[in-house]
């Protein structure tokens, strides 16, 4: 048995090129960057990698419902064992970093703090972005935002996160047609996961990042909490209680198992 199907702590992918150590948190590899230096990575080398056509890196996150998941879920765990860097979205996963001693994650970086902090200078350096996921509504309202807040920014394309297992091909072809420098897929765990694994190969960008519900945060349809419940790693109860019937059960449920499995791995 491997050390991912026996449930132990996952190494670092083979051939990432990691710029930073890495912290073992609950069985997964987080990489140890701070949001500006992951920021400023992405943004040096998704368009080198997207114009010398190389294959796209996969980005992940790794919050308290990813540490539950990569333990439960063996399809899960196997996808995200091929992300070439995961980072630390959950507040929890940079608190268990330095609880355990060993390498220290710099900070907390949200997915969406990724996402807007990025912006501006992608405007300035022409990073082109691809948007993916979310409802048609949604999807077009982000787009229309984000061009209004950072002038000069490429939208390479966008769609809506709604297709068939038939319509898969056409979703490859329209994101190849346009070729970004960065594919952001916020289709949700485990959908978004496995959709850039198994596309990875053939989808022509630079970085290719997973950002769950990151375009309704830009809407304002979900509503972010205040910094201090950010900073204090509560912002899940923020959401659970502004989004109970969709969020209570998974925070009540991998919650309590992401910090069993950060004691479990604490010498991992």
């Amino acid at each position: 048995m491997n050390d991912l199907a026996a449930g132990n702590p996952m190494p670092w992918p083979d051939g990432a090129r990691a710029e930073a150590p890495v912290a073992q948190v609950g069985g997964i590899a987080v990489s140890t960057l701070s949001l500006k230096a992951l920021i400023d990575k992405m943004l040096r080398e998704a368009p080198l990698r997207r114009s010398l056509d190389q294959p796209a890196w996969l980005v992940f996150d790794c919050n308290g419902q990813g540490l539950s998941m990569n333990a439960s879920d063996s399809a899960f765990r196997t996808d995200l064992a091929q992300a070439d860097l995961i980072h630390a979205d959950g507040q929890v996963v940079v608190a268990a970093s330095r609880w355990l001693g060993g390498s220290e994650i710099a900070d907390r970086s949200s997915t969406t703090d990724m996402f807007i902090d990025s912006l501006k200078p992608a405007a300035a350096l022409g990073v082109t972005y691809y948007l993916l996921g979310g409802a048609e509504a949604v999807n077009a309202e982000c787009a229309r935002r984000i061009t209004a807040l950072a002038p000069g920014l490429q939208l390479a394309g966008r769609r809506n996160g709604f297709w068939s297992a038939q319509d898969e091909d056409a979703v490859i072809d329209a994101i190849n047609a346009a070729a970004p420098d960065v594919l952001w897929v916020g289709t949700g765990k485990p959908r978004e996961q496995a959709f850039c694994v198994r596309n990875r190969h053939r989808i022509k960008a630079g970085w290719i990042v997973t950002c769950g519900g990151l375009f309704n945060y830009v809407t304002g349809d979900y509503p972010r909490a205040p910094m201090w419940m950010q900073k204090s790693g509560l912002e899940w109860l923020h959401r659970m209680v502004t989004r109970p019937r969709q969020l209570a059960w998974r925070y009540l449920t991998t919650n309590p198992h992401a910090l069993w499995l950060i004691w479990k791995h604490r010498h991992g």
